[in-house]
């Protein structure tokens, strides 16, 4: 299949790149840069540089693709005027075909939860409350478009796990907490997410959502315990100070309470993510030093 891929140098589009071209796909990666070029050239795909968002060249890219993966966000707060562009593009070019189109969203978007499906209602903290409003539009489209929630991504030591373990430390030495570290975060490693791209964008039937998380949901707490060691020091922080640290923005979602198994993606594409957990991840990454 032509695959039409955004985000292919970023830490989540990186990974489905690979995944798509081990599985025989042909890839075209959109880029801002020659450098970023050479990346996904290097990685078995054909570069396209230019700078998003560009509906009308984006729909003209996409008429001459299979499929098509958006995995890129500009990490600011222009991200729903950029999903805008590129859902404009993909109803423009996919509307009334059966040419798959994989969205990317968040599980963030279903607020607390100690068993979160693709059911739960949303309750979206305000960072990510934009979601949901993009996700309806392309689902009701007549787009053979599918959207994937994915937990908190981790693997080859980055991703949002990086807030813990590159948290300040106190003055003795304890490794800051983000709030009290009670809360559970719903994870699935960078590559494991990967393949389930792959599987929805061969097999999804569109029009269905899917949270990318493993089932694996430790606390903020027994995730810097790993990181710190069985005898490291760890000191919660109160809502406040996270939020003076992080943004009150950031720190209000990544304060949310998670549980997730992403049951529905396993049942109906036999996803099996089975790269170790970041609890085992981190313990290692200890253990070597």
């Amino acid at each position: 299949m032509r695959v039409l891929l955004t985000g292919g140098t970023g830490f989540v589009g990186s990974s489905v790149l690979t995944a798509l071209v081990t599985s025989g796909h042909e890839v075209t990666a959109v880029v801002r840069s020659d450098d970023a070029a050479a990346k996904v050239t290097a990685a078995g795909a054909k570069a396209e540089v230019h700078a998003l968002p560009d509906t009308e060249w984006l729909a003209g890219m996409l008429r001459e693709s299979d499929g098509a993966i958006h995995t890129a966000t500009p990490g600011d707060d222009t991200g729903a005027a950029f999903d805008d562009s590129v859902i404009d593009a993909v109803i423009a070019a996919f509307a009334g075909t059966d040419r798959p189109y994989i969205h990317t969203g968040g599980v963030w978007v279903h607020g607390n939860g100690s068993d979160i499906t693709e059911a739960t209602p949303i309750h979206a903290p305000q960072i990510t409350a934009w979601r949901e409003e993009r996700e309806k539009r392309i689902l009701g489209s007549g787009v053979k478009a599918s959207v994937i929630e994915p937990g908190i991504v981790y693997g080859y030591g980055k991703g949002i796990p990086n807030m813990i373990t590159g948290a300040p430390r106190s003055e003795s030495g304890a490794l800051h907490l983000i709030g009290t570290g009670e809360q559970h975060w719903a994870t699935v490693h960078v590559d494991d997410l990967a393949d389930l791209y792959v599987d929805v964008l061969e097999r999804g039937p569109g029009g269905e959502t899917y949270i990318g998380a493993s089932g694996q949901s430790p606390t903020v707490r027994e995730i810097a315990q790993a990181f710190a060691g069985p005898d490291g020091a760890l000191e919660p922080e109160s809502f406040n100070a996270t939020r003076e640290r992080l943004s009150a923005a950031f720190a209000e979602a990544l304060l949310l309470d998670q549980q997730a198994s992403g049951e529905k993606a396993k049942t109906a594409f036999g996803w099996n993510p089975h790269r170790a957990s970041l609890v085992e991840e981190l313990a290692e990454q200890h253990a070597a030093g």
